[in-house]
């Protein structure tokens, strides 16, 4: 595998119709030559526990990178009952599997509040989930967190709530997730981004390098290809470098414009 590994997302989850047909993720991930896919285990607005037969466990062993992504509904920093527990449940079901199957991480969102709840009681949800599963030996895989683009309560928007989430679930080994299109929608300084994360969390363990159809500081989550859109290639590029982790394209396009994009990024990489 490359010093820079680059994955692509590629749907739909691996428990769908079709989410296995023609060789599934890795034979994706071998038509656009990339070094490793980001999938989702089942539907990703859905809350059923994914169920991977042996045969489609063995036919995603291999050398590559795989990164799961945790369902959107999940929301385990919700102070809604009937949302958060569901999502702790899912979150750890998931984990399972992903594990199973040999992946490196598992992305979930931060997460948010209501507009009448206090943040703090959305963190201390998350501080919950991680001390509940460690009580059981903890998540095991590494969870990791990503920052969302929009929502004044969100878990993780804005730098100063990463900070406060960080003071509560830093201990157990939480591990970070920067998306570029998140962080441009939400105002952040991209040519410092890295930098600013890591003075927060001490590490970034994945890029989703995403560009943004939005300027920045919209809070709209609407990604762009990698060189059309909001941000400067350039740009994305040094994120890349500077975070020195594998990276996941989410960029919209097809196999062949995938292809292009990781021939670009690997070189740039060089």
């Amino acid at each position: 595998m490359s010093a820079h590994p680059i994955g692509v997302h590629v749907g739909p989850g691996l428990t769908q119709d079709g989410g296995m047909e023609h060789g599934g993720p890795l034979a994706r991930a071998a038509e656009m030559d990339a070094d490793g896919v980001q999938v989702f285990l089942g539907d990703p607005q859905g809350w059923k526990a994914p169920r991977l037969s042996a045969d489609v466990q063995s036919a995603l062993s291999g050398d590559l990178l795989l990164v799961v992504h945790a369902p959107y509904v999940l929301n385990v920093a919700s102070t809604n009952n009937r949302i958060r527990i569901p999502s702790r449940k899912t979150l750890g079901q998931h984990a399972q599997v992903a594990a199973a199957i040999g992946a490196r991480g598992m992305v979930v969102h931060g997460g948010h509040v209501l507009g009448t709840d206090d943040p703090a009681a959305g963190v201390d949800n998350w501080r919950k989930t991680f001390a509940r599963q460690a009580e059981d030996g903890g998540f095991p895989l590494p969870l990791l967190i990503e920052n969302t683009a929009g929502g004044g309560n969100a878990m993780a928007r804005d730098l100063d709530a990463l900070a406060r989430l960080w003071d509560a679930v830093g201990e157990f080994g939480a591990g970070f997730v920067l998306d570029t299109c998140h962080a441009w929608a939400a105002g952040w300084d991209l040519a410092t981004a890295v930098d600013d994360v890591r003075a927060i969390t001490g590490r970034v363990d994945l890029v989703h390098l995403n560009n943004s159809r939005d300027p920045q500081g919209s809070s709209r989550d609407r990604h762009a290809p990698l060189t059309d859109g909001e941000i400067p290639t350039g740009l994305l590029v040094e994120v890349a470098r500077a975070a020195d982790c594998p990276v996941v394209l989410e960029t919209p396009g097809d196999a062949a414009s995938h292809a292009e994009e990781i021939t670009l990024l690997r070189q740039a990489l060089t």
